[in-house]
């Protein structure tokens, strides 16, 4: 049953939470820009996308961008260099904005017009498990037709939201043994 597995590990099952591994998939659907922050091309394309317009700065404030014009203009222009907790500071905010740039074109492709997404669940890894202690833990595919509170909660990347979500709106569509898949290796799906 979820969140029962309160000692997960403790006979060498790894794994990682399903709501994690969603949330991994997720932002393996969209495209961030790959270089660092830390590097000036990355910085530099990090601050054109968070205010290329009056919008996305705007959508960059309210997520934390709290830096003066001054300071943003000194950066651009190279006579300044951010410190390593704005440097942090700004990986994030381009990370949420982009998340709420692309949330509602992702919700559309997952959603497909009520038809839904197949995902598959990957069973978690046992190898290191006792032979008397390990369960019988089968491949799992299930077709996800709501998306709407999923692509919600990892949009504003609120893990525990995440999580109740899965547990309570898609993994009791698994049948009487859904709790054997709170931890997983790997859910894979694709939009």
């Amino acid at each position: 049953m979820p969140q029962k597995n309160l000692e997960f590990g403790k006979l060498g099952a790894r794994g990682i939470k399903g709501s994690d591994a969603v949330a991994r998939q997720l932002d393996g659907l969209i495209d961030y820009i790959e270089t660092p922050v830390t590097a000036r091309r990355g910085l530099i394309a990090r601050l054109n996308y968070l205010t290329r317009s009056k919008r996305s700065l705007h959508n960059a404030r309210l997520h934390g961008l709290t830096v003066t014009d001054r300071t943003l203009n000194a950066w651009l222009a190279d006579t300044q260099r951010p410190t390593k907790a704005n440097l942090e500071r700004i990986d994030a905010v381009y990370r949420t904005v982009r998340r709420y740039n692309v949330a509602r074109h992702l919700l559309k492709r997952l959603n497909r017009d009520g038809r839904g997404t197949r995902v598959e669940i990957h069973p978690l890894n046992q190898s290191d498990v006792a032979r008397p202690h390990q369960r019988v833990i089968a491949f799992r595919k299930i077709n996800v037709r709501r998306w709407d509170r999923i692509v919600a909660a990892w949009t504003i990347d609120d893990r525990q939201a995440l999580e109740d979500v899965w547990a309570t709106d898609v993994l009791p569509d698994l049948g009487s043994q859904w709790g054997q898949d709170e931890y997983v290796s790997n859910i894979g799906f694709g939009a």
